[in-house]
């Protein structure tokens, strides 16, 4: 796979996205979901994107605000403000970027648009305060997930850069758990699988179905350097993480 995070010398990684801040000596503990946790204000929960995009900028996050303006969700990086949105809805959107490859330098548009976030310079700086532009040609099956979410406004879907930190954030927010809901984040450990814990997550994707027979069908990217569906023993899989979504 290409796209190694050499900036932060981490070409010495195999897994796939264990790049993204693992070099960092001690990686904070908590992770960094956008739609709850605010890493600039000492840990605080935040009740949504903007508001953590607001904190970013010395402002005050709420732990209250129901409503986002177009305005304020476009500026955090959501293309719509955050509403209820069913799993069918995601595995469609997934599935209309199947077959999406990398370009020069391992670029994709989903490096690009987690670049553009407030985000992306809170998860640098946990990671070790490095430039968002290191984040360029960048390991990406997180962000591709991350993409998912904002596109569509699913509520508490996280958004991160780093496998270990987005799943470590889904059982912090009691989101975690072992069972492949379609539109659950699914998390892998290609060295040792379900008997893994999170700190040796390599890669995530997204459930479409449980096919059974312990198969798992799911849509990631950042395989083979493209989107693709795939199939995957349940056996290779730590966890899922569930987004709020509606019924």
């Amino acid at each position: 796979m290409s796209g190694r995070f050499d900036r932060l010398s981490l070409n010495r990684f195999s897994s796939e996205d264990k790049a993204v801040g693992a070099a960092v000596g001690a990686v904070l503990a908590g992770a960094v979901g956008l739609a709850v946790l605010n890493p600039l204000a000492g840990g605080s929960a935040a009740a949504d994107a903007p508001a953590q995009a607001a904190a970013a900028k010395g402002a005050a996050a709420s732990q209250t605000s129901a409503k986002t303006s177009a305005a304020e969700a476009r500026e955090a990086g959501y293309k719509v403000p955050p509403r209820d949105v069913k799993p069918s809805e995601v595995i469609k959107l997934a599935q209309k970027q199947v077959g999406i490859s990398e370009g020069k330098g391992g670029q994709t548009k989903f490096h690009k648009w987690y670049v553009s976030t407030p985000h992306a310079k809170a998860t640098a700086k946990r990671d070790g305060g490095f430039s968002v532009k290191a984040y360029n040609g960048a390991q990406w099956c997180d962000m591709f997930v991350s993409w998912l979410g904002a596109q569509t406004g699913v509520k508490n879907m996280g958004w991160d850069a780093y496998t270990v930190q987005h799943a470590s954030w889904f059982k912090k927010t009691d989101r975690w758990g072992h069972k492949p809901k379609p539109g659950a984040v699914v998390f892998f450990d290609w060295q040792n699988g379900s008997k893994g814990g999170i700190g040796d997550i390599d890669h995530v994707g997204l459930v479409v179905k449980d096919n059974g027979g312990g198969k798992v069908k799911t849509i990631e990217g950042n395989s083979n350097n493209e989107v693709e569906k795939k199939i995957r023993d349940k056996s290779q899989i730590v966890g899922y993480g569930y987004p709020d979504y509606a019924s």
